[in-house]
């Protein structure tokens, strides 16, 4: 409890303050310092090392005791689902020049009266793409 009375909220380390979480993959592969990417044995730690006179985080993993595997460990998990099995982050890919086409046939046949649109864009993550 806390001086008021109230029970205390304590924030995990991915909280911040109302700011909103964006995936951090390197290129288009998912990255171990991602705050979307977690162990399911919840063995995942951050520390800081010394690299060439420059301090960088670094994923560990308690369990094994050395840097995190990555996509490649078992117990590795997306907290979005984006975390493909060949370790490609789906957030991080953009859609090809093929959605344009997919997007005029959709507009073409009117399937739904809109409401495809709609549930692509929920599908998808990404309404902006399908709204004119």
């Amino acid at each position: 409890m806390g001086a008021t009375g109230k029970p205390q909220r304590f924030e995990s380390q991915h909280e911040s303050g109302g700011k909103e979480l964006k995936p951090l993959p390197i290129g288009k592969f998912c990255n171990q310092l991602c705050p979307f990417f977690k162990c399911s044995k919840n063995s995942l730690v951050f520390v800081n090392k010394v690299v060439k006179g420059h301090v960088q985080k670094s994923a560990m993993c308690r369990w094994i005791g050395d840097q995190c595997l990555g996509y490649k460990c078992q117990f590795a998990f997306c907290e979005r689902k984006a975390l493909l099995p060949n370790g490609v982050c789906t957030l991080a890919i953009r859609f090809s020049e093929g959605a344009d086409d997919f997007l005029k046939e959709v507009e073409k046949y009117d399937i739904g009266g809109g409401k495809v649109k709609d549930i692509l864009g929920r599908r998808t993550g990404r309404k902006d793409i399908y709204l004119e």
